[in-house]
């Protein structure tokens, strides 16, 4: 059982391990506390060292982790990677809630047809969700 809950999200994301020379695009899973899991084409090894970048921003947010899993799933595998030290943690936990923000955003275009700002997205979420987002 995990020590952590994950989030949904639908975010670009950009990864890269030690073999390999240039970034490869795909799309994150989910993201949580300690980790996040995003989909692949190519099998990567657990034990891996793997370079990533979030585009929610500019710049880009960057931090390294460990695969900790792979998992075929259809015609894909679901790479699960983990954060061991404290400053990405905490990196990754704005960037949850950006991801939330982010696809509060999406929400509010696609249902109620309002286009938000960042910063009103972000005003009217935490308004709405901060009192249950998970400490």
């Amino acid at each position: 059982m995990r020590g952590f809950i994950r989030h949904p999200s639908d975010i670009p994301i950009a990864h890269k391990h030690s073999d390999a020379v240039e970034y490869t695009k795909e799309k994150l899973k989910n993201i949580g506390h300690g980790g996040l899991c995003f989909n692949s084409k190519e099998s990567i090894k657990a034990g891996t060292i793997i370079s990533l970048q979030i585009h929610i921003r500019e710049p880009a947010f960057e931090a390294n982790g460990v695969v900790t899993w792979c998992n075929k799933v259809d015609d894909h595998y679901e790479i699960g990677v983990t954060f061991n030290d404290e400053h990405t943690e905490f990196g990754i936990r704005m960037v949850e809630q950006i991801c939330y923000i982010e696809h509060y955003k999406r929400e509010v275009l696609k249902n109620e047809g309002r286009i938000l700002s960042g910063k009103d997205a972000a005003l009217e979420w935490v308004k709405k969700n901060a009192a249950d987002f998970p400490k």
